[in-house]
């Protein structure tokens, strides 16, 4: 017992800007604040002999204030709405928090152009969703964090959290993720007017699918970066690599396609899910067919823009057989964290009693049972599961376990888990409903609007460039 109480406990959720100071005006002074360093030094030498100290205490303050007024300095101004150098700096700051890097000052100088470019899109979408009269409620700005969270694998409010320690404004977050939000709503409006998928195309998209059966096909994401003149567009590109770059060092995928992809797929980390090769841009398909799962490709050049795509695996349309799987669990809570150096009598019963129903159980509907007696901390049921998307430790877990046979407890750091298979079924997944190839088509319809919709916005546009970035 003391040996699997020291096994590493296992996690069993396997299912699937701050502002500058302000400071007082000063005393023998009431000029602006670009002033203020002047006024503070007049101030001491009216006030006679001072101490070193308060010299050298007003000359902090001046570098202060000089310092609060450089991060206001105004960059741009959009349709009268200011944007400024601190709004510039805290996103740079978001993307290297959220990224998990250590990014250079070099890489943030050469981010903050397109920085500016995707700041003052913002700006017009936000714009755009207040002249709609569309608000995001703030229960789904949270629930869209959590799920950034959850892709990334990290804790609940981990990055939160992160942001808090390092200084930034959670506000800088949910700002960018309320305007997120309220374009897709803005997009939802603008698709109603054309009407819904008839079934006429979905007919012709599935006659399609049956004449590029045997074809390939991509679980694929992407990162969209626009490039705002055609005919210029180095900015851009020097851009694109920069991230590709980060990418390649490390940084995860999904949340710098949240950061920095204009793609309507960015609240989903760049996740575009199965796409055959006709709804992809044919240069995105040129480098599909060659590049490995897994990499980073290099940038893509698309109508509009730049694109940064990733592979995470490739079936042939009309084939991929799976195996899914109908499970139960309990779960045996403990009244306390668990230390496997030293496990409290409530534990060790605990692990008791989980032996002895693992030992026991004959079918799924006890097991069912038991989760409920011990309060259902944990579902029940799950939901299917397909074999090859669990994580290696589940998956060694259920691959060789027969139907009706429970597993051995699994031990983490608030209880215990006991698993067993209810059914196992091979499934040919790649075959498409009517209702995914109706998502799967409005989605398309719902990036080209983006697209669209956007390129209006800028040409309708008073912008303002105040100061180079």
């Amino acid at each position: 017992m003391a040996d699997l109480m020291r096994e590493r406990p296992s996690r069993m959720s396997l299912f699937p800007a701050t502002r500058g100071t302000a400071f007082p005006p000063a005393p023998c002074s009431r000029g602006p604040r670009r002033m203020l360093a002047t006024a503070l030094l007049a101030c001491l030498a009216l006030a006679g002999h001072q101490p070193v100290a308060s010299a050298r205490s007003a000359h902090a303050i001046a570098q202060q204030a000089q310092a609060a007024e450089d991060q206001d300095a105004i960059i741009a101004t959009v349709n009268g709405a200011v944007l400024t150098k601190r709004d510039v700096d805290t996103r740079g700051r978001l993307f290297a928090l959220s990224s998990g890097l250590d990014v250079s000052d070099d890489v943030m100088q050469r981010l903050r152009p397109q920085i500016v470019r995707q700041l003052i899109d913002e700006k017009l979408r936000m714009q755009e969703m207040l002249d709609r009269h569309i608000n995001v409620p703030v229960q789904q700005i949270a629930g869209a964090i959590s799920g950034i969270e959850q892709r990334n694998g990290m804790p609940e409010n981990a990055l939160r959290n992160k942001l808090a320690e390092d200084g930034v404004s959670l506000t800088t977050l949910i700002d960018q993720i309320r305007v997120q939000l309220g374009w897709s709503q803005v997009l939802r409006q603008e698709t109603a007017e054309h009407g819904r998928i008839t079934a006429a195309e979905i007919e012709q998209r599935m006659a399609a699918l049956k004449r590029e059966d045997g074809k390939p096909e991509y679980m694929i994401s992407e990162i969209f970066i626009p490039v705002e003149d055609q005919r210029h567009p180095e900015g851009e590109l020097k851009f694109t690599e920069t991230i590709i770059q980060e990418l390649r060092e490390g940084a995860p995928f999904p949340i710098v396609a949240a950061q920095f992809s204009q793609g309507q797929s960015a609240l989903d980390g760049g996740m575009m899910g199965w796409t055959q090769e006709d709804g992809l841009d044919p240069q995105v398909v040129a480098v599909a067919r060659q590049m490995p799962d897994g990499a980073i490709s290099n940038p893509i050049r698309v109508a509009g823009g730049y694109v940064i795509a990733t592979i995470a695996e490739r079936r042939t349309v009309g084939h991929q057989m799976v195996t899914i799987l109908s499970i139960r669990q309990a779960f045996f809570p403990f009244d306390a964290p668990l230390d496997p150096e030293n496990p409290t009598d409530q534990q060790k019963q605990t692990l008791d009693a989980a032996n002895t129903f693992s030992a026991s159980a004959k079918n799924c509907d006890q097991v069912e049972a038991a989760n409920k007696k011990n309060g259902e901390k944990h579902p029940s049921d799950p939901g299917e599961l397909m074999l090859n998307h669990l994580n290696p430790q589940m998956r060694e877990v259920l691959e060789p376990l027969p139907p009706g046979k429970a597993s051995h407890p699994l031990v983490s750091m608030d209880g215990i888990l006991v698993l067993m298979v209810c059914s196992r079924e091979e499934r040919n997944i790649a075959i498409q409903t009517p209702s995914q190839i109706a998502d799967h088509l409005m989605s398309e319809r719902v990036e080209q609007t983006s697209r669209q919709l956007n390129r209006d916005l800028q040409r309708r546009a008073i912008i303002d460039m105040r100061s180079k970035t």
